[in-house]
């Protein structure tokens, strides 16, 4: 009930961003009975029902990631003077951020339940009724308990996730002018994308042949192919943070002035906050340029079906908008130091060429990378 009130006194742009929480979770729910419908309605192909189903976790960590991304950010969850007094310490907030995006999810995954009965014909009254009824297999008994647990998992997911991310940790805080450690992740994650292309490489060379059939008709990579991929990705978004520091670190070489040197000491600070997102719309960016590369000239369009479509939407919309509620973090946590700066006399034209300064440091170096994983992993398929 605390949560639910907390919704109703909070500001339109926070429930803005709940509520494109529950937009993803209702697309990642739409994918999920559609799988189920699809299982439903060949029971002799399970083997292909499990790897769609598989399929359906990309989306499904991408909303995860950005429902956690949501609750980060939430005002109402951030600790403030007084609520221990009244019972809101860190670990009663913790759990009302958990609860809150329990409460997004399980509304998406409403939505999602509803507009698919309403597509097989189960719900009349409204426009597209049983538009879809051949393709969700509509002669055929909705398994409820099933479609429950399906829809149940992101919730379960997000809240869990949120949880674990928001917990209250006991740890000094770092005394203050004290330069924070570089982050550790760039070499593994230069490792990873290696392997990752290495392993690619390989696997469309050897010609197994059997591909991993995607929602929507998409099967034409090897599963080495495909793994390889995977680790690419991964190691991008381990690399982020490594990278991003770097960025900081060019922006104050050769002898800067006060706005670079702002600039690269923010980059440097926020690496870890904002270069883990980073990485990953990377690597999501460099998978639709190699599928671009790939299908683009033979008319590919036809080898992606709608759900494909729709999941591969919901990866790119939910990365991209965890890295831009990273960023609105990372400028709720140097608000003090904006205003220090503020009150000082600072000019408010170098705090926002500074911020400018950062972002073409992170496209420079980011942008260049994309394309060239991209290519390298469109190029041994193209053979």
């Amino acid at each position: 009930m605390l949560a639910l009130r907390l919704v109703r006194g909070t500001h339109p742009l926070v429930l803005t961003r709940r509520l494109l929480v529950a937009a993803a979770a209702a697309g990642v729910g739409f994918l999920l009975l559609c799988t189920l419908g699809y299982a439903v309605g060949h029971p002799e192909r399970s083997s292909a029902s499990v790897l769609r189903l598989l399929w359906c976790l990309l989306p499904l960590a991408a909303t995860v990631q950005f429902a956690v991304a949501v609750a980060r950010t939430d005002p109402s969850t951030r600790p403030r003077p007084g609520l221990s007094a009244v019972g809101l310490g860190p670990a009663r907030l913790t759990a009302i951020a958990a609860a809150s995006t329990a409460v997004a999810c399980t509304l998406g995954s409403t939505v999602a339940l509803l507009f698919y009965l309403h597509l097989r014909g189960d719900i009349t009254g409204l426009p597209f009724d049983g538009a879809a009824a051949g393709l969700l297999a509509a002669d055929q008994p909705v398994p409820l308990a099933a479609a429950l647990t399906l829809l149940a998992v992101l919730p379960v997911a997000a809240a869990t996730a949120a949880g674990l991310a928001l917990r209250p940790r006991i740890a000094p805080a770092a005394p203050e002018g004290v330069e924070k450690t570089v982050p550790s992740g760039l070499p593994w994650g230069v490792a990873l994308v290696a392997v990752g292309l290495a392993i690619e490489t390989y696997a469309s060379r050897s010609g197994s042949g059997n591909g991993l059939p995607l929602p929507g008709g998409f099967d034409g990579n090897p599963t080495g192919v495909l793994a390889g991929w995977a680790l690419t990705a991964v190691g991008l978004a381990l690399a982020g943070p490594g990278l991003a520091h770097g960025c900081g670190r060019l922006l104050q070489a050769v002898r800067p002035g006060a706005t670079r040197l702002l600039a690269g000491r923010v980059l440097m600070d926020e690496s870890r906050r904002i270069g883990r997102p980073l990485g990953v719309v990377s690597a999501v960016f460099s998978g639709l340029l190699a599928a671009s590369r790939l299908y683009g000239a033979d008319g590919g369009s036809e080898a992606f079906g709608p759900l494909t479509g729709l999941g591969a939407a919901l990866i790119l919309a939910c990365t991209t908008a965890t890295l831009l509620t990273a960023a609105l973090e990372s400028r709720q946590g140097r608000a003090h130091t904006t205003e220090a700066l503020v009150r000082i006399g600072a000019p408010p034209t170098v705090l926002r060429t500074a911020a400018l300064l950062r972002a073409v440091a992170l496209l420079i170096v980011f942008l260049p990378l994309t394309w060239v994983v991209a290519e390298l992993a469109a190029l041994p398929l193209r053979g």
